[in-house]
């Protein structure tokens, strides 16, 4: 009899050790699940935050340029566009027929900016 209820605590025993693995194991992939998440998330929201200093930085180049009310909202935005468009090195024929816009009338939009860039970096070669 004692024999028996010794093997029977043993026997409850290892169902409980095998329950316990296989409960940690959910918690593990759960949690591991909600670390994928939140990277994920954290990764968006550092894209969007460099989004949008990327087009700060833009914006206070149009207005150094070209003035604070002189430049309406929709041409702005397409300026800003185009100039973030030709720092990530696309071409002007690339720029021109993605936002649909002749050539050199992109040319002519970008050409301040453009030469903006070439004299800051003369600048820098000389020092």
């Amino acid at each position: 009899m004692m024999g028996w209820a010794i093997a029977i605590l043993f026997l409850a025993a290892v169902v409980l050790l095998i329950l316990s693995f296989y409960k940690s194991g959910q918690n593990s992939t759960r949690l591991e699940q909600q670390i994928d998440q939140l990277t994920f998330t954290l990764m968006e929201e550092v894209y969007q935050l460099q989004q949008q200093i990327r087009n700060l930085e833009i914006d206070a180049d149009i207005t150094a340029k070209e003035g604070t009310s002189s430049v309406p909202y929709e041409k702005r935005q397409l300026l800003r566009d185009m100039i973030d468009l030709q720092k990530r090195g696309y071409s002007v024929e690339s720029i021109s027929s993605e936002k649909q816009i002749d050539q050199a009338e992109v040319e002519r939009m970008l050409a301040s900016y453009v030469k903006q860039k070439d004299e800051r970096s003369k600048v820098a070669n000389d020092i």
